[in-house]
C-alpha cells in the first residue's frame, strides 16, 4: 500500500524528485518547526501567473478588466478550497494537535494556503513547465466553465465606477482593528466617502474586509 504522501503524488500526477518537499508543504506552522508558510507565498505568485497566461490564451478578445476579474474568481481562497477538497489535502495535512482538535485542517484559509504550498513545492521540484500542466489540470473544469458574458465586477470596483461617474473622489479604506492569531485573522476595514459616509467591513485578510465594507457602502447608496 502506498504511504499517504505518495498517494497525494499520485494524485498530483506528479512524482517529486526531492519528496521533503510534499512534506513541508503539508505541514501547517501550528505543527512547530518548518512549514508551509514560503511554499505558499512562492506558489501564489506561480498560481497568478499561470492562470494570467491561461486566461491570455483562452480571451484574447478580453480587456485587461474582464482577465483580471475571470483571475480573481479563480486564485481566491474559496475556489482554492474547493482544489484542496477535490485532492482530499486535509487527509494528509500535519497539524498540532490543538488545531486539529478545533478542526483547522478543515479551514477554507488552511486548504487554500496549502494548494498554493503545493504548487511551489513542484516547481521547485521539477520548474515552470511541471507546475503550469498541474495547475493547468487541477483547474481544467473551471477554466471550461467561465464566461465574459457574466463577469461580475467586484464590490470595490463598482463602488469606484459609480462615484466616477458622479464626479466624485474615490473611497477611502482604512483599517480598524485586526483580531486573530496570524494564521486566522479578522480585518475589520471602514470605507469613507466625500460626502462623510461611511461603512463598514469585516473580513480574514485586509482585501476581502475592503471588498466587505465596498458591499456594505453599495447597500447604503441603494444597490448601485
Amino acid at each position: 500500500m502506498l504511504a499517504p504522501q505518495d498517494q497525494l503524488a499520485r494524485q498530483l500526477g506528479h512524482a517529486f524528485a526531492d519528496p521533503e518537499l510534499l512534506r513541508l508543504a503539508l505541514t501547517h506552522r501550528s505543527a512547530g518547526g518548518e512549514h508551509n508558510e514560503r511554499l505558499e507565498f512562492l506558489g501564489d505568485a506561480i498560481l497568478g501567473f499561470a492562470i494570467a497566461d491561461a486566461l491570455y490564451h483562452r480571451f484574447p478578445r478580453a480587456d485587461e478588466g474582464q482577465l483580471s476579474r475571470l483571475r480573481a474568481s479563480l486564485v481566491r481562497r474559496e475556489t482554492l478550497a474547493e482544489v484542496a477538497q477535490d485532492l482530499e489535502l486535509s487527509r494528509y495535512l500535519q497539524m498540532g494537535a490543538g488545531e486539529l482538535g478545533a478542526g483547522g485542517q478543515n479551514r477554507t484559509s488552511t486548504l487554500a494556503d496549502a494548494t498554493e504550498a503545493l504548487l511551489g513545492a513542484v516547481y521547485l521540484d521539477a520548474g515552470m513547465a511541471p507546475v503550469q500542466a498541474l495547475i493547468q489540470r487541477l483547474f481544467a473544469s473551471r477554466l471550461e466553465q467561465l464566461d465574459l458574458k457574466h463577469v461580475v465586477k467586484d464590490p470595490k470596483t463598482r463602488l469606484q465606477e459609480w462615484l466616477q461617474a458622479q464626479g466624485r473622489e474615490l473611497p477611502s479604506y482604512e483599517i480598524l482593528d485586526v483580531t486573530g492569531q496570524q494564521h486566522e485573522q479578522s480585518f475589520r476595514v471602514l470605507c469613507q466617502l466625500d460626502s462623510g459616509q461611511q461603512a463598514q467591513g469585516q473580513g480574514s485578510s485586509r482585501r476581502r474586509a475592503e471588498q466587505a465594507a465596498a458591499t456594505s457602502m453599495l447597500e447604503l447608496l441603494g444597490g448601485r
